[in-house]
Order: C-alpha cells, then sequence, then structure tokens
C-alpha cells in the first residue's frame, strides 16, 4: 500500500535561504529519481515556509530515501536552518497525492514537529499556518 509524506519547514533567516533552496532542489530531484518513488511535488509560500508531498511505494522505500545523500544529510542541518519543521505520512489505497488543503488538515490533525534548535512559537504551540488557496509557488517534480 503506498505511503504519503508531507513536511512543512520554515527557514528561520534569510542568510540560510540560498544553500537551503539548492540543498532542497537536490533532495527533489533525488526523491523524482528514487527507487520507489510514485510523485513529488514542493511548494514555496510566504515567509520562507516550504512543503514537500511525496507518494513512495513502501515505508521502505521512502525511509532509503530519507538516509541517503543529499537528503539525509540536508536533514541534519535543518535543525539550525529552520524554526518550524512538521511531519506527517500515512498510508492510502491509491498513488495521487494529496491537494495542500488536505496535507494542511493531515499534518494539523494528524502530524508532529521535528527537533529545530531554535523553535518558533508557532514551532512550540505546533500552530502550522495554511498554504495558500492557490498554489502559484507548486512545482511537480513527478
Amino acid at each position: 500500500m503506498p505511503i504519503v509524506s508531507v513536511t512543512r519547514l520554515r527557514v528561520r533567516s534569510w542568510r540560510y535561504l540560498p544553500v537551503f533552496a539548492i540543498m532542497a532542489m537536490r533532495s527533489a530531484w533525488q526523491a523524482r529519481n528514487a527507487e520507489g518513488s510514485l510523485g513529488v511535488k514542493i511548494l514555496s509560500e510566504r515567509k520562507k515556509a516550504f512543503w514537500t508531498s511525496t507518494c513512495w511505494e513502501s515505508e521502505e522505500a521512502m525511509k532509503r530515501f530519507m538516509m541517503a545523500a543529499p537528503h539525509g544529510p540536508t536533514m541534519r542541518k535543518l535543525l539550525d536552518w529552520c524554526d518550524e519543521a512538521a511531519l506527517v505520512h500515512w498510508k492510502q489505497e491509491g498513488v495521487e497525492l494529496p491537494t495542500w488543503t488536505e496535507a494542511h488538515a493531515r499534518l494539523t490533525r494528524e502530524g508532529r514537529t521535528s527537533k529545530v534548535r531554535n523553535p518558533s512559537t508557532d514551532q512550540t504551540t505546533f500552530t502550522v499556518a495554511a498554504p495558500p488557496a492557490r498554489a502559484r509557488g507548486e512545482v511537480r517534480m513527478k
């Protein structure tokens, strides 16, 4: 049964944004080409926040991607680069990626925060701003 993963990250300072953007695109290309990848889309929104939505053949395929470079080493840097980080995973029958509205609902209902060294107030209270209703910053990779 396919598994969907949704993440939301907020870069805490403009000084981290260039390297974050480069590593995020490398990770997105890695996800697109990873064994077991069924779909990838990313969303850039205001206030330095970024969403990812991926679908995988299995949890094992998702975990292989998560640990492999460039994604694995980049995840460790997010501790310093981000002040908000949250994720959610779920199994579903089909391979379609959720809308950003559904991704937000799942994240706030079933998700969890990920550790960051400089958490914002929203991170501490697990308050996740909804993505824009119109996904103008969306890129579909697969």
